[in-house]
């Protein structure tokens, strides 16, 4: 099937307060359904070990990143932590256009300017199961400092409140549940009768002949 006959990907984003599983569960989401990827952001915080640049982001410093949202370069970007995001647009909209799936793992923020700009996007909130899961799975990573953990915590509840912006509200409490209700959306997206004319025209127009 030509780029031109097979439906347009459906644009999906992810967000979630920090700690609540949102990484662990996209990553498992990519493992096991195909024809989905994740858009690949900019950002001008440091590395952290084991991160690639062009893998897990497109590291910038800030002058570069000012030049590009100048340029009218991102879908949508946000300060997160003392840190800009960004996301391109046209790395995004080339994505869809091939008929893939592709997944923003964005704050409420970014995809508050996405949903402006794309029709159709389909929007996912992941809630941790209480505050006490939130600030355990914070504190069990070892890297942070209790001044910096309570900020999170803080910051966390501010992310949360805007849950009902989204489509669907998915709670990480036991993961592979989680991981099942991410893969049901995705795949009702790609049932819905907007793509299925597209993707089984052939069949229809045999059927209906």
């Amino acid at each position: 099937m030509s780029t031109q006959e097979r439906a347009q990907g459906t644009l999906f984003i992810i967000s979630a307060p920090s700690g609540a599983g949102k990484t662990s569960l996209i990553k498992a989401l990519l493992e096991s359904t195909k024809g989905i990827s994740v858009s690949i952001s900019h950002t001008t915080r440091a590395k952290r070990p084991g991160e690639e640049n062009g893998v897990d982001y497109h590291f910038v410093d800030v002058s570069a990143f000012t030049d590009m949202i100048g340029q009218g370069a991102f879908l949508e970007h946000a300060q997160v932590f003392d840190h800009h995001y960004g996301t391109s647009e046209t790395a995004v909209l080339d994505q869809l256009a091939t008929g893939q799936d592709v997944i923003l793992e964005i704050d409420w923020q970014g995809a508050e300017q996405v949903r402006i700009r794309i029709s159709g996007t389909v929007s996912i909130f992941i809630l941790p199961p209480s505050r006490a899961a939130l600030r355990e799975r914070l504190t069990s990573r070892g890297q942070d400092d209790e001044t910096i953990i309570n900020r999170r915590m803080h910051d966390a509840v501010t992310e949360m409140s805007h849950y009902h912006e989204f489509d669907y509200v998915v709670v990480n409490d036991a993961f592979e549940t989680a991981l099942n209700d991410l893969k049901t959306i995705v795949r009702s997206q790609r049932l819905h009768i907007h793509h299925q004319k597209k993707d089984l025209h052939t069949l229809i127009d045999e059927l209906l002949a």
